[in-house]
């Protein structure tokens, strides 16, 4: 699986045949590379409704005709944009052609211009070929992550920018609740406000657990 950092949050997820994209902020993201136009996926997933999350999910939905997957309000929202929606809830997994989403807990907010866009998510992607991506959004820390990795974790996507999410210590304290093989670092030195050293981070991961710390600067990828 090629794993994608957008930048932000925003990642893209490979397999050898389908394509998924998690929290796109494309246009405006001052550490982007992309353009919106270089994606093609078979399918949008959101964790919250916050811009820098949105992003360019309703332009690159309509552009590739894939559907954004979000909680029921935030896909409401979407398709009012005109943007074709899967609307879904905390639970149970729903099944795609690329695999599964599972829509878990975070603690956050979620809202667009003073307008409500239902609970902030975490996300579990099953792809394809069993491998399980956990994108944890934008979230504190809480004690139900291990719960999230008891499913066992190829790879989990966790903020450590702090301000607004986790900071490193915080993240370091979810590796040991989720357990993943890999990890990747997200939501950090977008601008100042949450500006953290992500090679201490890995250190203290990869010296203290049995997660190795995947650090891509935005727009590169990787294998896993």
């Amino acid at each position: 699986m090629k794993i994608t950092f957008i930048g932000h949050a925003g990642v893209e997820l490979q397999s050898e045949k389908h394509a998924v994209l998690i929290d796109p902020w494309i246009t405006g993201n001052p550490v982007a590379k992309h353009k919106p136009t270089d994606f093609k996926p078979n399918a949008i997933i959101l964790s919250h409704g916050h811009s820098d999350h949105i992003g360019d999910s309703i332009a690159i939905a309509k552009s590739s005709n894939s559907p954004i997957i979000a909680i029921y309000e935030l896909a409401l929202y979407c398709h009012s944009k005109g943007a074709k929606v899967e609307g879904m809830n905390m639970g149970g997994p729903r099944e795609y052609d690329f695999g599964k989403v599972m829509l878990t807990p975070a603690f956050h907010s979620s809202s667009l211009d003073g307008q409500y866009l239902g609970m902030p998510c975490g996300i579990v992607v099953t792809m394809k070929d069993g491998k399980k991506i956990y994108h944890a959004g934008d979230t504190a820390l809480f004690s139900d992550m291990a719960l999230i990795g008891r499913q066992g974790l190829e790879l989990a996507c966790l903020p450590i920018g702090s301000n607004y999410t986790m900071d490193p210590a915080a993240a370091f304290e979810a590796i040991q609740l989720l357990k993943p093989k890999y990890v990747l670092p997200m939501h950090y030195n977008t601008f100042p406000l949450i500006s953290q050293n992500a090679q201490e981070f890995k250190k203290r991961v990869e010296s203290h657990t049995g997660s190795k710390v995947l650090i891509l600067n935005p727009g590169e990828s990787t294998e896993i």
